[in-house]
């Protein structure tokens, strides 16, 4: 049943907004379609304009380009109508309009580096990423299923992680696995994973973990028994990424690690505890590792190099491009990014929209980040069990560490730790990640807004649901309905 605009709906479909409150999946749907027809005509825009400034004429493909976008965004749409009807409709369009951008961006820079077009495989990409999209959806009946699968995950993570040290380094930092032309960097897949174990274990020990044993005074551990193997395999993971240099994962599995816990437990010296081993260890890496410390350096002081004589580095042509760009930008296809050298169209790919698109559009971008974090923390407080609760926000926060790694290093906020934006940069393992953990938060959010058993359209009693899912489903209706 559907209700009237106003306080308590859910923006842009007219629905209660309450957690568990029965909605139109129809409704919802059409303004799903309706979103996705703006994000791929957005690109399709960017696209034509990328031409005119270059070419002084509308590329002759642009509406294959605009086809080929359309069709996966409508296979992508007809997947969630079908098996996740209830689910946010936001958290497509967002992630169709970024992987668009993202596309156009690429293909903006390719211009500049013809001997190394990037863009054609980053579409391969992209539809392997919607595939895989549709089979998640499709196949995953159930988010609570992928609790059973907890410690095969942490061990198949942990796998992912270690392969890299077998193969060469790539500018500095051993974190992929390259067989022929083919490379692959398993760590974008190792951190889904660790969020499904964190939330897992968590969610079976969270009143365990949440009770105040021994230690100081105002921040007591709890058990050694019940928080040794999270930690454990913490510390072997962020130790494995230490030595393949991949500082950037390091600090993201980290930082899920710490706010998974709190959340878990409710205890905020979790969170100063983070703050203050992180800090202690980024002092010693950037103490003892040289290439982290020449990143410090550079974070410290960006324009050493150009005093020296020798040229803006990385950094200084990034702040360049920032401050070309001003409030509106340049305009696609006239900024001067690509002077930033080899990670343009990786790590340093915002600094690209900030001068094209200026301050304006770069803070479009971020914005659209943030809707698809808070759209995932969203289903998060809607769902009735830990496990998904946890897996939301996990997934979720995933998303808003790295956006804010990466915008803090390449605007100088923060030392550059080299990840890639999430759908913008060019990165097959990434964009792939990113739209399962676009899936699996369509899966949650689905879970989170269908009506409770026995409300019309609501799952069956628990005696005739399958046996398999009945001993996690049945909460009390006061706990779905409270507010969080």
């Amino acid at each position: 049943m559907t209700a009237s605009a106003g306080p308590g709906t859910d923006p842009g479909t007219g629905t209660a907004a309450g957690p568990g409150a029965p909605v139109a999946a129809g409704r919802r749907r059409g303004v799903e379609l309706l979103l996705l027809t703006g994000a791929v005509l957005i690109p399709v825009y960017g696209y034509a304009s990328v031409g005119l400034a270059r070419g002084g004429a509308v590329p002759p493909d642009v509406l294959g380009y605009g086809a080929g976008l359309g069709t996966l965004a409508l296979l992508a749409h007809l997947a969630v109508r079908l098996r996740a009807p209830a689910a946010d409709p936001l958290i497509l369009p967002i992630a169709v309009l970024l992987n668009g951008l993202g596309l156009v961006l690429i293909y903006r820079l390719d211009l500049e580096t013809a001997e190394d077009a990037a863009a054609p495989a980053q579409l391969v990409w992209s539809t392997l990423g919607v595939g895989l999209f549709i089979v998640v959806v499709a196949l995953l009946p159930d988010h609570r299923l992928l609790a059973r699968y907890a410690y095969v995950s942490v061990v198949t993570a942990l796998a992912l992680m270690v392969a890299p040290v077998l193969f060469p380094p790539v500018n500095g930092a051993r974190i992929w696995i390259r067989v022929g032309d083919l490379s692959f960097q398993p760590g974008e897949f190792a951190k889904i994973l660790l969020a499904l174990f964190f939330a897992a274990y968590l969610a079976a020990n969270r009143r365990t973990l949440a009770f105040r044993g021994r230690g100081l005074r105002r921040f007591r551990l709890p058990p050694a028994r019940v928080l040794s193997p999270v930690v454990t395999v913490w510390l072997i993971s962020v130790g494995v990424l230490v030595l393949e240099r991949d500082l950037g994962s390091s600090l993201l599995f980290f930082g899920l690690f710490v706010l998974m816990l709190y959340v878990a437990t409710g205890r905020t010296g979790w969170i100063l505890a983070g703050l203050a081993l992180a800090a202690a260890g980024a002092y010693a890496v950037g103490t003892v590792e040289p290439h982290v410390h020449g990143r410090v350096d550079d974070w410290l002081d960006p324009f050493a190099s150009v005093r020296a004589g020798q040229g803006p580095g990385q950094l200084a042509q990034s702040l360049f491009s920032f401050g070309a760009g001003g409030l509106l930008g340049t305009g696609l296809g006239l900024g001067h990014s690509a002077l930033i050298g080899f990670a343009t169209k990786s790590d340093f790919i915002l600094a690209t929209a900030g001068e094209e698109l200026g301050l304006t559009g770069l803070t479009g971008i971020v914005l659209l980040y943030a809707l698809l974090v808070a759209r995932g923390f969203r289903a998060g407080l809607g769902l009735r069990d830990d496990f998904g609760r946890l897996l939301a926000v996990g997934l979720a926060s995933i998303v808003a560490l790295q956006v804010f790694v990466i915008t803090g290093g390449v605007t100088g906020l923060i030392p550059l730790t080299g990840m890639a934006m999430p759908f913008l940069a060019q990165g097959g393992s990434s964009t792939v990640a990113n739209w399962i953990i676009v899936a699996l938060l369509i899966r949650l959010s689905d879970a989170a807004r269908e009506p409770l058993p026995g409300e019309p359209g609501g799952d069956p009693p628990a005696e005739e649901r399958s046996p398999l899912l009945a001993g996690n489903l049945d909460e009390s209706r006061a706990d779905r309905r409270t507010p969080r």
